[in-house]
């Protein structure tokens, strides 16, 4: 009898303990369905909007992308200028590039939540495939702008937390870089996109917030004058000179005809002849989400105080 007791009571041991795990499973899986299926209210632009409070698959159809990602949120679809990017590259290599019009690849791809610019295409349709959240491009500041989408994404003390101490960086930077070029030395920055070169104001990327917002570098009067109000100008080589501060940043598009650099009246231009031209991949430059103003910054403080 006692032999028979021992297999009985392991038996019962293993029924228990299988029961036991079979039910924290249950709850563990009750848990997370649970935590997947809160939302929060958004207050956006538009009005008031439910999404998700842990959002687990989200498209962003424009400019988002690194904003999403410096908040560890998962990517399941992004436009094609951040998947160009070379700066995004290892994280997006698995993400699908989607646009405003592909509305069956983004029904394919099940996000709980859609991000983009006020801009796009086909928001009421996108609505119902999610939730979709718009932004009107340079409503808030860029800061205020990865602060909206750290309330959207329910990780807001992260996006402050990250822009306090990005804020102070930049701040120091900038005033150990004009203690060194002087207060009173201006910088600008220019592309060549599409057979055209653009100079900037300061919120249209490309480094332009830092240089000028956080770090308070001086605008050539000229740049002041035409690109400030719409964030930038378009012009000629001809008149590029005008334009040029002592310190030149240039975003440089390499599938670009950049000959215009062969020209005289380049290479005449004081900050080409006295090598303060800093050159920078304009795909990496682009945009003013976390990941490449900390690229932006890192930049700024090699090439202006490394040597």
């Amino acid at each position: 009898m006692k032999k028979l007791a021992i297999p009985f009571l392991l038996l019962l041991a293993l029924l228990v303990s299988g029961c036991n795990n079979t039910s924290t499973e249950k709850e563990n899986n009750k848990n997370t369905n649970e935590k997947k299926s809160e939302t929060i209210t958004y207050e956006s632009e538009n009005g008031p909007i439910e999404v998700p409070a842990n959002p687990q698959r989200v498209v962003v159809l424009s400019t988002f992308a690194g904003n999403v990602m410096a908040l560890d949120v998962n990517l399941v679809g992004v436009d094609e200028w951040s998947k160009m990017n070379p700066r995004f590259e290892e994280n997006l290599k698995d993400i699908e590039e989607v646009t405003d019009e592909s509305l069956e690849k983004i029904i394919e791809l099940e996000p709980d939540l859609i991000i983009g610019l006020s801009t796009i295409n086909n928001v009421d349709k996108l609505k119902e495939i999610a939730p979709t959240v718009t932004y009107t491009y340079g409503k808030v500041d860029y800061l205020t702008q990865h602060l909206e989408i750290g309330k959207l994404l329910n990780k807001e003390k992260e996006a402050q937390a990250w822009i306090d101490d990005f804020k102070e960086r930049a701040h120091v930077a900038g005033e150990d870089i004009k203690e060194k070029i002087g207060a009173d030395t201006t910088v600008s920055v220019i592309e060549n996109f599409d057979k055209q070169l653009y100079v900037f104001g300061d919120n249209w990327g490309r480094g332009t917030e830092i240089l000028y917002q956080e770090m308070k570098l001086a605008m050539p009067e000229k740049v002041k004058e035409m690109a400030l109000k719409d964030g930038y100008y378009a012009l000629s080589v001809e008149v590029l000179p005008e334009y040029a501060g002592d310190y030149v940043i240039f975003s440089k598009n390499p599938d670009t005809d950049n000959s215009f650099q062969e020209t005289d009246t380049y290479n005449n231009i004081p900050a080409v002849k006295n090598k303060q031209v800093f050159e920078v991949n304009a795909k990496e430059f682009y945009f003013n989400d976390p990941i490449t103003l900390d690229l932006q910054l890192d930049f700024f403080i090699d090439n202006f105080l490394g040597n």
